[in-house]
């Protein structure tokens, strides 16, 4: 059977972008970037980035380009024989469903939040304890939830199971104009609020008070550490669209456009999120909570806040839904390619595993709230660490190890494939950065996460 491709190079690009645009950068992103004293952690999360982001992305590309498989056939393909890397395959196939047993309930709130302000859920006179009872009622009703995640996984799964053109590209480029749109609109409106000046300052100039206390240890491995996840390598979810895409083009190139757009959107939603925490007098480093308690307490003391707050959870309903149709995507790719289901069949199935799977962090708020599985972690909490903190980290590594070492497939056949196309080559001479630097770097932050 033929393999299906992109439309085209943009469709690539966009839907590339959407899977690495999602939660870990515009929720994520200003809110470590708040608790980290605001313009220092940018330079650094944009320079490591650049040394650290960039080139584990050209390598999961570089292993779906050459293979034109998901995850475990492609390391079957490009492995030597009798080696056993194509294990690391089924722990990617792993990841993915476990990133979507609680995304898609936070995706789900998302969704949910976006409703409330646009049916007036979230009305003028609103007291701070009201707006902050707003998301403990939601967490607190299992049915509410329970329905967000369950039209999440239809809707993401049906519009895979259309295809790769007619489905997935073609709506994510929809979505991601619109996301686009939006974000320009929301940034442009922040920065023309009273006071909001500071905020900009805040974000983009280096706080030496912040500094001082926090200390320029934490802050570098914080920026190494949003730098890496932002992108959602380790667990084949770029792969997959390596497996996809043309050879006319450099993976260089490609992966300077997707982390170009995907640094974009992480820097709006700062540009969104900090003016209009300043315009309002509330701090900014006030943690996960940010987007579900301390933004809904700004819009709703706003001119407009209604409309302004619709859009904004519109934004971030993109920004999370075109990360989980690129990782159902990979779910369905794996299933096609290894058991030869047609698509239908394979996002019927997924698509009910995937739905009793999350129920479990659905329930982890209410009736399973008792329910800790790692320390003191809740079910969220616990899936989360597994992906972030143990197989995101671990699965970079072993790309890397796959691509540049002679044990693996090679840093000749990584370099020949990587630099195939036209535009901007990988030099042969980062070889010593890639196999001794770079590994350090990755387990800096394996070991970080795990401590």
């Amino acid at each position: 059977m033929q393999r299906e491709s992109f439309k085209s190079r943009m469709g690539f690009l966009l839907v590339s972008a959407g899977c690495a645009i999602g939660i870990g950068n515009v929720w994520r992103f200003p809110y470590v970037a708040g608790e980290n004293g605001g313009g220092l952690f940018v330079l650094f999360y944009l320079l490591f980035l650049l040394i650290m982001g960039m080139p584990v992305l050209t390598m999961e590309l570089a292993v779906g380009r050459a293979s034109r498989q998901s995850a475990v056939l492609a390391y079957q393909k490009l492995e030597k024989p009798g080696s056993h890397w194509h294990i690391h395959g089924w722990f990617c196939i792993l990841g993915c469903c476990l990133l979507m047993m609680y995304y898609t309930t936070v995706t789900g709130w998302m969704v949910s939040y976006f409703v409330k302000f646009a049916t007036g859920s979230f009305g003028g006179e609103m007291t701070t304890e009201a707006v902050n009872t707003v998301f403990d009622n939601l967490l607190a009703n299992p049915v509410e939830m329970g329905a967000y995640m369950l039209g999440i996984v239809l809707a993401g799964f049906g519009l895979c199971s259309f295809g790769l053109q007619k489905g997935l590209e073609k709506i994510t480029k929809i979505m991601m104009a619109a996301l686009l749109l939006l974000i320009i609109v929301l940034a442009a409106h922040s920065l023309l609020l009273p006071g909001a000046g500071e905020g900009l300052s805040f974000f983009l100039l280096p706080d030496w008070s912040s500094v001082l206390d926090k200390g320029i240890g934490n802050i570098i491995t914080a920026a190494m550490n949003q730098a890496f996840f932002t992108l959602s390598l380790g667990v084949a979810a770029m792969e997959i669209f390596g497996s996809y895409m043309s050879r006319e083009h450099t993976l260089a190139s490609e992966a300077v456009r997707i982390c170009g757009l995907d640094t974009f959107v992480a820097l709006m939603a700062g540009l969104i999120i900090f003016p209009a925490c300043f315009s309002f007098g509330i701090t900014p480093d006030s943690g996960p909570q940010l987007i579900f308690i301390t933004l809904p307490n700004v819009f709703v003391n706003m001119t407009g806040g209604q409309i302004w707050g619709t859009l904004f959870f519109l934004f971030m309903t993109f920004a999370s839904f075109t990360t989980v149709l690129a990782v159902f995507e990979n779910l369905l790719a794996c299933c096609i390619d290894m058991f030869g289901w047609s698509r239908r069949r394979a996002a019927l199935v997924c698509g009910l595993f995937i739905a009793v799977a999350s129920l479990p962090c659905v329930l982890g708020y209410n009736l399973w709230s008792d329910l800790h599985l790692i320390g003191e972690r809740d079910v969220l909490d616990s899936e989360d660490f597994i992906v972030s903190n143990l197989l995101l980290p671990i699965g970079s590594l072993v790309y890397l190890l796959f691509c540049v070492t002679r044990w693996g497939w090679g840093f000749d056949n990584y370099i020949k494939e990587a630099n195939h196309g036209s535009g901007l080559k990988i030099s042969r001479r980062l070889k010593p950065y890639f196999q001794f630097v770079l590994p350090v770097l990755i387990l800096i932050i394996l070991l970080q996460g795990l401590l």
